[in-house]
């Protein structure tokens, strides 16, 4: 599965990179999207915050609102741009790097992802989490938004893959595999246990989940 995961996921990234100038249209076109941004304000978000995977930067000023600092990650440098535009702030640094090879040089008090977690694959998923671990502080807590299963009906399914994968397109009528698992809240809950975590999974309206775990 390595290889296919490997190719797998550098298509993910040169579909984000070229999708940048697309990405916000999904939040202008769907209401619960746009909502689900402010359920930041009900989420643990305290002190010095992680951002992964911070795309264009939708949830970054939300989180640099009730943070200390802000240190968002992502691999597009394209999404950085706009998301420099977007978050114009002393207390927000930006940083390009692929998340799968990136290793935190600090600890933070928070560690936040949206809509990134079922962008991994399944056997990554435990390497993953032990980089959250490496980076979150004595006491932090992670805090996570994604889609839920009843999204899967919206997607295109790519049957018999090696790595669960959804086919996208772009304007220019370009295609790409992106990973897409669609986590079972409760199997989410256990696996994330089996790996040193006390997670609580709830479901944010019809096609959404939220997450906070600790160690």
């Amino acid at each position: 599965m390595g290889n296919d995961a490997d190719a797998t996921l550098q298509e993910q990234i040169a579909y984000y990179r070229a999708r940048a100038g697309e990405y916000d249209r999904v939040y202008d076109e769907r209401d619960d999207l746009r909502a689900l941004t402010s359920i930041v304000d009900d989420l643990p978000i305290n002190g010095d915050v992680l951002e992964l995977a911070c795309g264009t930067g939708q949830w970054t000023g939300r989180l640099a609102a009730r943070a200390r600092s802000v240190t968002a990650v992502d691999a597009s440098p394209e999404a950085l741009d706009i998301a420099r535009e977007r978050v114009a702030s002393e207390t927000v640094e930006f940083l390009c790097a692929d998340l799968f090879a990136w290793h935190p040089t600090r600890r933070y008090d928070t560690v936040f992802f949206a809509f990134w977690l079922s962008h991994v694959p399944p056997d990554r998923l435990p390497g993953f989490w032990q980089t959250v671990a490496d980076a979150l502080a004595p006491g932090g807590t992670v805090v996570f938004v994604d889609n839920g299963p009843g999204e899967a009906a919206a997607e295109d399914v790519l049957a018999e893959q090696a790595v669960p994968s959804v086919r996208r397109r772009l304007d220019d009528g370009s295609e790409y595999r992106v990973v897409k698992v669609f986590h079972d809240p409760q199997r989410l809950a256990r696996d994330l246990a089996s790996w040193g975590w006390t997670a609580t999974i709830r479901p944010a309206g019809t096609a959404f989940l939220t997450g906070t775990a600790t160690r």
